[in-house]
């Protein structure tokens, strides 16, 4: 959609870890990697050790382009052990020697890291290492936390995530590989999500999200707690609090939309909890409509339960191309001007004549809110009703959601009215902050709202830039390689 695909909340990025020691390891890391495309579609990667050997493969694209090749992977790959990475870019632009996993060596040997979130002292960080002789080969904040890590893991990894949780500042859901353990740990405050659970074989895995789990045949277990580590190894898995004094500030749009729905957070499956912030809307903002109509598919939960409490219909009233975004055709300028119609088609017969309200789950800049307006009404809707699941976005992230910056967000710009006037809305409704955390079922001090209220958990710097490194070198394709070939400390697969 052009300028519209730029008009929404972009997902941050996928991890896992796992031991599994009846399966290939890397094949199980491609299901749950797959199952986390959602959470970034920039770049994809695994790293898999062989108890002795830590080996990888990674590159720009999709998991299923990624990995085309089972035989292939089987063979470059083998290995009990694995980390895996879907990317979208925070910091670092999206070239391959950006994409995840990071690979160091170490002294303890190879080391791979995988890192949801976005560090907000990572220039500072960078800078002191390159002035004590590190050699940096991306662009990536992910590549600091990295180094920190794998500065110190000759200490036993509790000491090194220790290190790492007293240096670094913003966000980091984190799972690493060494070639004889997986490593988990998050933040101090949870804010990017990662969960635990057990695989049929008596493996472990630890995620981003429950679904991964449950895709490759796991059964969920706990969510790694703020300032948690988890280590898994030939004998076991063993958890510390690393940092006692945590707090739990998990970001509210985990649970509004970046998540999958059939994830659990906080025990709760998401797609009820949208429900009811659906249901916490037409509370909030009633109306008097013929239909109920949903955004897809981030919108249908909350839609759902809109038209339950409102007793308005519920009907779906467009359907979504979900290969478009995948062709590698380009679109001219004719069909670039259609805009929204490239994703989504109007069921005319469900729209026309039709008082319609329209559920989301976010309007950012307001640009593709506006052309889904206009959308409808060209259908030949009477009335449009928008009512938006979020909040308003009034405050920029930087923990991980690469969001427009204040100026551009356009609840932080216009007024209410102004708002409603620019998509063209008969009706613009909101829910509030209030109405989506009581949808939770957890008090509101169990989340990050910085992006609705500018109450920031972890302090900022004033200027955080996307692109705050300079561009890496050009080192060639992505190959598989044992990282035993490289000089220590540098990154592989570049």
């Amino acid at each position: 959609m052009a300028e519209d695909q730029d008009d929404s909340l972009k997902e941050e990025c996928g991890v896992l870890g796992l031991y599994t020691p009846e399966q290939d390891a890397a094949r199980v890391a491609f299901f749950g990697l797959f199952a986390l495309q959602h959470r970034g579609q920039e770049s994809a990667g695994i790293a898999v050790s062989d108890g002795s050997k830590v080996r990888m493969h990674k590159d720009v694209g999709l998991v299923a382009h990624v990995f085309d090749n089972e035989n292939a992977l089987r063979k470059r790959l083998p290995g009990h052990m694995a980390v895996g990475h879907t990317r979208y870019s925070t910091t670092g632009g999206s070239v391959r020697p950006n994409a995840g996993p990071i690979f160091c060596q170490s002294q303890v040997g190879d080391v791979a890291v995988a890192h949801n979130g976005n560090l907000i002292n990572a220039v500072e960080l960078r800078e002191k290492m390159i002035a004590e002789g590190e050699v940096f080969v991306t662009t990536s904040d992910s590549e600091v936390l990295a180094r920190i890590l794998v500065r110190h893991l000759q200490d036993g990894p509790e000491k090194a995530v220790a290190e790492v949780m007293a240096q670094v500042k913003g966000a980091y859901s984190v799972t690493a590989l060494t070639p004889t353990m997986v490593i988990g740990f998050r933040d101090p405050n949870g804010i990017r999500p990662l969960v635990t659970g057990h695989l049929s074989d008596g493996g472990f895995m630890i995620a981003s999200e429950t679904c991964a789990i449950r895709t490759v045949g796991g059964v969920p277990g706990n969510e790694v707690r703020p300032g948690e580590l988890i280590v898994v190894d030939k004998s076991g898995v063993r958890t510390s609090r690393v940092v006692a004094k945590a707090q739990e500030n998990m970001c509210l749009f985990e649970f509004i939309y970046f998540a999958r729905p059939d994830s659990h957070m906080y025990d709760r499956l998401l797609y009820s909890v949208r429900e009811r912030m659906g249901e916490e809307l037409a509370k909030e903002h009633p109306v008097t409509a013929d239909v109920v109509v949903p955004v897809p598919d981030s919108g249908i939960p909350a839609a759902l339960g809109y038209s339950r409490i409102s007793g308005i219909p519920y009907r779906e009233g467009m359907m979504k191309s979900r290969y478009i975004h995948r062709t590698f055709i380009q679109p001219d300028q004719k069909m670039r001007d259609l805009g929204v119609r490239m994703k989504l088609l109007p069921l005319v017969e469900h729209i026309q004549g039709k008082r319609v309200v329209l559920v989301d789950d976010s309007i950012v800049r307001g640009t593709t809110t506006k052309n889904i307006v206009s959308l409808l009404y060209d259908a030949g809707a009477s009335e449009v009703h928008v009512r938006i699941t979020a909040p308003p976005i009034k405050h920029p992230c930087f923990y991980g959601i690469d969001m427009a910056s204040k100026g551009e967000l356009a609840s932080a710009v216009l007024s209410h009215k102004e708002l409603e006037a620019k998509i063209g809305a008969s009706t613009l409704g909101f829910l509030s902050i209030e109405g989506a955390v009581r949808a939770t079922g957890r008090p509101q001090t169990s989340f990050c709202l910085a992006c609705f209220n500018g109450k920031y958990p972890i302090p900022v710097p004033k200027e955080l830039k996307k692109n705050a490194f300079e561009k890496p070198p050009d080192t060639g394709e992505f190959s598989t390689v044992s990282l035993g070939q490289l000089p220590l400390l540098e990154v592989t697969g570049v």
